[in-house]
């Protein structure tokens, strides 16, 4: 079974009335998968899907929105991989043989 089978398979079990563009899917979703991260590029085809279903599903509002996420996704400041700036990663020193039942804190 290739995918187009699968697609309109599903759409029957799901009783989805929807022509897709499996080939536009299919590079958003690498598009978001590489330059984002991995689990992007399925949220971003279904986000792709409630958008569409919310503004009308007619192709060519779909290709509209799709070329918007695709542009989000290469323009991405923070490609796949990449560490969070925001992580620190210093080393915490082990004082699990300090007494601190009295040290009192700040509230």
């Amino acid at each position: 079974m290739n995918l187009h089978d699968w697609i309109d398979e599903l759409c029957d079990v799901l009783d989805v009335e929807a022509e897709v563009d499996e080939g536009l899917l299919s590079d958003l979703v690498t598009c978001a998968n590489d330059n984002v991260e991995r689990a992007a590029g399925p949220v971003t085809a279904y986000l792709l899907g409630l958008a569409a279903g919310e503004q009308g599903s007619d192709p060519e509002t779909v290709e509209r929105l799709a070329a918007r996420a695709q542009a989000l996704a290469e323009g991405w400041d923070r490609p796949a991989n990449a560490p969070d700036p925001d992580d620190i990663d210093d080393i915490v020193p082990d004082d699990s043989t300090v007494d601190h039942s009295q040290d009192v804190y700040a509230g």
